[in-house]
């Protein structure tokens, strides 16, 4: 299946969807509080993203059953808001999308609460900056290894590991769409990286080793070895200059 290029116009859709992503992430980082239960979060993601014109996509999403996905500490993605209480010292993942027009847009974030150790901030540091080398590495001309492999350099040189069971992905019109956009790889392979291409880039790193298993609630992934796990998303289009971070504010 090729990989679609989008146009202008659908660029411009996607960008409005991605702003009402990035401003309900926003609002979710700046109500996260000591004490509160995790299902608080979905209420507000859901009024949040409603109220600017959008439609939350991760609602009945395969089954998924919340509006966004909240995960802690050894959770990597796709926790489930509930009745866990946030601690002091919790570090947090939102990850969330909305639908605008018919268009996509995705992105997450990690965000610590309170006293955060100091493993836990290198953690959400070296997750951020592996994100934005993964960015960085995105434009005409490259291929899809080199996003993977500047993330995945980023984030062990950090002396971390990158999941490996979950990747990025193209987003549209569709949440998944093709390239899988992995967090470990070499440069130069994969796909030719054109104008137009819009995918949602995310490392999922972990203190530990790379290895995920799945809870019995079918969704929440968690590490193998029970260490920290951070998640960081954009959703990018590449342009003439590079790449250009649709979910922003």
């Amino acid at each position: 299946m090729g990989i679609e290029i989008k146009s202008a116009n659908e660029i411009g859709l996607m960008r409005e969807a991605g702003r009402i992503v990035a401003e309900t992430l926003a609002t979710l980082a700046g109500a996260l509080r000591v004490g509160m239960m995790t299902r608080e979060l979905d209420d507000i993601a859901r009024e949040e993203i409603e109220k600017r014109g959008g439609i939350p996509s991760f609602k009945d999403y395969r089954g998924y059953p919340a509006y966004v996905c909240v995960s802690v500490n050894e959770q990597v993605v796709h926790g489930i808001p509930g009745e866990r209480v946030l601690r002091d010292g919790d570090i947090v993942s939102l990850d969330l999308g909305a639908i605008y027009r018919g268009f996509q847009g995705d992105a997450a974030v990690t965000v610590g609460l309170g006293q955060v150790s100091r493993q836990g901030r290198e953690l959400i540091e070296a997750t951020r900056g592996a994100l934005e080398n993964g960015i960085a590495a995105a434009k005409p001309g490259a291929h899809l290894g080199d996003i993977s492999a500047a993330i995945q350099r980023h984030a062990e040189s950090k002396g971390f590991s990158v999941v490996r069971e979950y990747v990025g992905h193209g987003i549209g019109r569709q949440m998944h769409e093709d390239p899988q956009v992995p967090n470990y790889g070499n440069p130069g392979e994969g796909v030719l990286l054109r104008k137009g291409m819009t995918m949602a880039l995310e490392p999922m790193v972990n203190v530990g080793g790379w290895r995920t298993r799945a809870l019995e609630d079918g969704w929440t992934v968690v590490t193998a070895d029970g260490s920290l796990s951070a998640h960081f998303e954009h959703t990018i289009v590449i342009t003439d200059g590079g790449a250009e971070v649709l979910t922003l504010p």
